[in-house]
């Protein structure tokens, strides 16, 4: 179905080579999966799977590459013959609500009228989206435009169906949706490319494991060979467990209101949260926090507090308002009610200049030409060689921000928080794009900024970065 022959390419101004002599054959109602390091080429295969490398990637391109035995040089037919659901699903949406969006592939491929209808109907109800089906695009959380764009990727019901960190911003229960869909669609003879670091929900559905290392096929195994793989196993490669990692329990944040679950967190003892706060001075405070989007509360939060020097993680499903509270935070969204430090209300233009925000998709926030450059941007002081080194982007100094991958964005981001000097530091679903060595160096990065006394705030469903990084936790839940 999918045939890659000696395939290497580079994206111009890359400076180096992003896949080197690929030879991967993908066939008929097959589920492969890509993995690997970050920046080992995962997203790039995709893009060749799907023509947008060569024809909207710039670079050098060798070998071959067919999809259902044609080269990728009709793009209206590979682009019948596949769906993508990419890292960010704000890059690829087409229009600004949710059943105009589900509609797009149909309308430009001319079906008629009532299949369109019928089909977008089906694809809501399959998808779960009725509760945010008139919903405007921006109005939704990361973890339900990821829903959108998987339900957008199908609804032209392609043959072959490419997904690039389908989970990134997914909450458990809306993975384990996402997993059997992609059942069913195995049981449809659909051929299913996956790219992903989080692989425990895969384990039943995957039919091959391809590893990727430097642009190469290190290894492949599988699918009774990739079940029976140990946890020291996986650690060698560099891959995350292949266990559903469990919840672990944390210390409950000070606070309550309509938009705060309740529930018994247990303590953990290895973490004194009060000790750790240097000054409650230097804490954080909220008194009647509301927000509405359109006349629709999203956010309710009567009081809480966030000590400083601990790292509080906001937990709770997807559209339960984390973001929001991560951009009132940081004096990007209107609100009403009052955000405090050192005893005194913050202005929105007092909390951007004391917050630094990594967001979910932290192509938005690259603005330079090199790495060294970006850093430079808003440090406070001139940056050393060990901040790339500690993020393993060593060597990268020159890159631009743009020819890196998902990952090494993601962490080029973190390391300009690190280097801000800001007194609030939000990580807003930072561990997109993450493999498991990359994330222990990004939770060392965390506990650096708690440790200068800053307020840290980590918006998550990753439980492997969770168990990591998290002290106290702040969980929500809907008011709609």
């Amino acid at each position: 179905m999918i045939e890659l022959k000696k395939v290497g390419w580079s994206y111009q101004g890359g400076g180096s080579v992003v896949l080197d002599g690929i030879d991967l054959h993908v066939r008929r109602g097959e589920t492969v999966v890509l993995c690997g390091p970050s920046g080992s080429g995962k997203s790039t295969a995709l893009r060749l799977m799907n023509g947008l490398i060569p024809h909207f990637h710039e670079g050098t391109l060798d070998g071959a590459v067919r999809v259902d035995g044609a080269p990728i040089t009709d793009l209206a037919q590979i682009g019948r013959m596949t769906g993508t659901v990419l890292q960010h699903p704000r890059r690829q949406f087409f229009t600004d609500a949710v059943d105009t969006e589900l509609a797009f592939a149909l309308e430009n491929f001319g079906t008629p009228p009532p299949r369109i209808r019928e089909r977008v109907a089906s694809v809501i109800a399959d998808f779960g989206l009725a509760e945010f089906a008139d919903s405007r695009l921006r109005e939704l959380s990361g973890g339900q435009q990821q829903r959108v764009a998987c339900a957008a990727a199908m609804t032209h019901e392609p043959p072959v169906l490419l997904l690039d960190e389908p989970t990134a911003n997914l909450s458990t229960q809306a993975i384990a949706d996402l997993t059997a869909m992609l059942r069913q669609l195995k049981k449809l003879g659909a051929t299913l490319v996956i790219a992903e670091h989080r692989l425990h929900y895969l384990r039943e559905v995957a039919d091959r494991i391809v590893v990727l290392q430097h642009g190469r096929i290190e290894k492949e195994w599988a699918s009774a060979e990739f079940a029976g793989l140990t946890e020291a196993m996986m650690r060698a490669e560099g891959l995350r467990g292949l266990r559903e990692p469990e919840s672990v329990a944390l210390v409950s944040a000070s606070a309550h209101g309509p938009s705060v679950a309740t529930g018994a967190a247990a303590p953990r003892a290895m973490v004194p949260v009060a000790a750790a706060s240097n000054s409650a001075a230097n804490d954080v405070v909220l008194q009647d926090i509301r927000c509405t989007f359109r006349g629709r509360r999203v956010l309710d939060i009567a009081a809480a507090r966030l000590p400083a020097g601990v790292i509080t993680a906001v937990t709770g499903p997807n559209g339960a308002g984390k973001s929001t509270l991560a951009r009132i935070i940081a004096g990007l969204q209107r609100h009403s009610g009052r955000v405090l430090r050192h005893g005194r209300a913050l202005s929105r233009a007092q909390r951007q200049r004391e917050s630094a925000l990594v967001m979910q998709d932290v192509q938005r926030q690259l603005f330079t030409d090199s790495v060294t450059a970006e850093l430079r941007l808003g440090a406070v002081a001139e940056p050393g060689g060990t901040v790339l080194a500690d993020l393993g982007l060593d060597g990268l100094d020159d890159r631009h921000p743009l020819s890196l991958s998902g990952g090494q964005q993601q962490r080029l981001v973190v390391a300009t928080a690190r280097l801000s000097g800001c007194r609030i530091v939000i990580f807003d679903e930072p561990s997109s794009g993450i493999d498991r060595r990359h994330l222990r160096s990004m939770t060392r990065t965390m506990r650096e900024i708690a440790a200068d006394g800053a307020v840290v705030v980590l918006i998550s469903h990753d439980a492997d970065l969770l168990a990591l990084a998290a002290d106290q936790e702040l969980r929500l839940r809907s008011v709609r």
